[in-house]
């Protein structure tokens, strides 16, 4: 079972920059694809971004595109998240996914696993 674990949440200041980290472990081999969601308080799993894991384009959620960026090192089976121009409405705990071959990258149900989550609080 692949094994995720997240890193670089924190608190930063509206329009700082922060990058989150996505280490991977056991039969990551398995992996099709990573994403990355967030819950804020009161609401639903939100889709971030996802990437495929033998390369392709990343897609991105509507509230993040042009301003979060997704990628990966396959040989450190990592995946990244840097975010920009973070606003407080970024606050959330971002949780890293992977997925043996879920095709609907937007839902959470297409991932299989997921890692424990990293705070991000976006003061203005």
């Amino acid at each position: 079972q692949v094994q995720l674990v997240e890193s670089g949440g924190g608190l930063v200041q509206a329009g700082d920059s922060l990058r989150l980290s996505c280490a991977a472990s056991r039969h990551t081999f398995s992996i099709r694809a990573m994403g990355w969601f967030r819950q804020a308080p009161g609401k639903e799993r939100e889709f971030v971004a996802a990437i495929p894991w033998s390369g392709g384009n990343a897609v991105y959620g509507d509230s993040v595109r042009g301003r979060f960026t997704i990628s990966k090192d396959n040989a450190k089976n990592t995946a990244y998240l840097q975010m920009s121009s973070l606003k407080p409405e970024d606050t959330a705990v971002y949780f890293c996914a992977a997925t043996r071959g879920g095709i609907y990258w937007y839902r959470e149900e297409s991932f299989d696993y997921w890692g424990q989550g990293t705070q991000v609080t976006i003061s203005s």
